[in-house]
């Protein structure tokens, strides 16, 4: 029996714009809700647990307001949580869920049944993030109530898998709602997906061109000027392979052989952490070879759903020719 997430049918689009580090905060949440998307942001924006606090109490009035001037729902929203030792914040920013009720949480490196259950409580669901199907296969167990599947040319921690043979394989055992990342920059992208059997779509580089993103105007541009063979995949910026930016590589001063490593590169004390190698090198998916603009969010998502309806429209066309032959 299916169970899928019931919100989706009241979204504009099948679509969630993803928690993207040092890049979403509450104004693209807020302006994706407003516009029926879902719109995520990681607890780790913010540098305290008390200003993950302001920023939930933030998105929650401002979407309560929307929808009392206008009447109309807004799409829910969600928090993207490291579910794994490394985190000190993740019991008091997991508290803090409960305590707003915040709609989904998006947990990645690690699916437990104890923060599942957590978030079930109060009615929330939970999705989590996987390149592959042991992942899957554990945060079944653990009961979340979908899988993002994290494909060849994400941005991010991207996986290797095609994304076609992922979401059938995954779906050989798991019946509940399907998310598919990697490269869905246009709503024929969005179509994509749901042909290839996912329930909704997981986009984050075609988001970081949006006004309401953090990014920065240099980041925006690197964007416009890249293609899918600007993008590197490598492990030697975090310790875990994630898909970056070529262009800003080399101006970090990263050398071919230092991306060859599988370890994480020694910044020295100019770059000591993690959160300070992601402001100067950024990461992006193969999809930047379809963003040639950076629009406000509102715009976006009426482009999108223009190309997304299109889209369907070509497929019914098809449908009717070869049901005919």
């Amino acid at each position: 029996m299916e169970s899928k997430a019931p919100f989706i049918k009241e979204l504009t689009l099948p679509a969630i714009s993803a928690p993207m580090f040092l890049i979403s905060g509450p104004e693209l949440v807020i302006s994706c809700c407003k516009n029926g998307i879902v719109g995520t942001f990681p607890a780790l924006n913010q540098r305290t647990s008390e200003g993950f606090e302001e920023w939930l109490i933030e998105i929650k009035t401002a979407l309560k307001e929307f929808e009392e001037e206008t009447g109309k729902k807004a799409a829910p929203f969600g928090v993207n949580l490291i579910v794994h030792q490394t985190n000190p914040r993740l019991e008091a920013d997991l508290k803090l869920c409960i305590k707003h009720k915040v709609p989904l949480i998006i947990t990645s490196l690690g699916a437990v049944s104890q923060v599942v259950d957590a978030i079930h409580s109060y009615g929330g669901l939970v999705f989590h993030d996987v390149i592959k199907k042991r992942h899957a296969q554990k945060a079944s167990e653990a009961g979340v109530d979908g899988l993002i599947l994290v494909t060849a040319g994400a941005g991010g921690h991207a996986g290797t898998i095609n994304p076609m043979t992922l979401v059938a394989e995954i779906k050989q055992f798991y019946h509940k709602t399907i998310i598919l990342s990697g490269c869905i920059s246009t709503g024929r992208d969005i179509a994509s997906a749901l042909q290839m059997g996912a329930d909704m779509a997981y986009m984050g580089t075609r988001f970081i061109n949006t006004n309401e993103s953090k990014a920065t105007p240099e980041y925006r541009k690197m964007i416009i000027d890249a293609g899918a063979s600007d993008i590197v995949y490598t492990a030697s910026i975090s310790g875990v392979h994630a898909n970056f930016l070529g262009a800003s590589l080399r101006a970090a001063g990263i050398t071919e052989e230092d991306l060859k490593k599988d370890t994480k590169i020694d910044f020295g004390k100019e770059m000591d952490t993690e959160a300070k190698a992601w402001k100067t090198i950024w990461s992006a998916g193969q999809g930047v070879a379809l963003i040639q603009d950076s629009v406000p969010v509102a715009d976006l998502i009426t482009k999108l759903k223009t190309e997304f309806i299109l889209a369907l429209e070509d497929q019914t066309k098809l449908l009717l020719h070869y049901t005919k032959k």
